[in-house]
């Protein structure tokens, strides 16, 4: 069995952020809550597939504002297979 390693790239308040390498256009990232996941494009801040709570995706959606570059930044690393950089969590 290959095990892939998908980097996390923040976690906070039980939610953890995470990208995964060369991924599919829009830049996005994935946001995984308990049993729930979502994908959100970085530039929009829609969700591209998945669902949250409400509350859960507020949070999410306060801190992606807030880190906005860093995320694209990350992005771009991933695209070009390396290590991303840790970004701070929603305090």
């Amino acid at each position: 069995m290959i095990k892939v390693f998908i980097p996390e790239i923040s976690r906070f308040l039980g939610i953890i952020i995470r990208m995964f390498y060369n991924e599919h256009n829009p830049p996005h990232f994935h946001a995984i809550y308990n049993e729930f996941e979502v994908e959100i494009d970085i530039r929009t801040m829609e969700i591209l597939k998945g669902q949250l709570p409400k509350k859960v995706y507020n949070l999410v959606i306060e801190w992606a504002i807030e880190h906005r570059a860093e995320l694209m930044i990350d992005w771009e690393l991933m695209r070009n297979e390396s290590q991303p950089n840790p970004i701070k969590p929603l305090v």
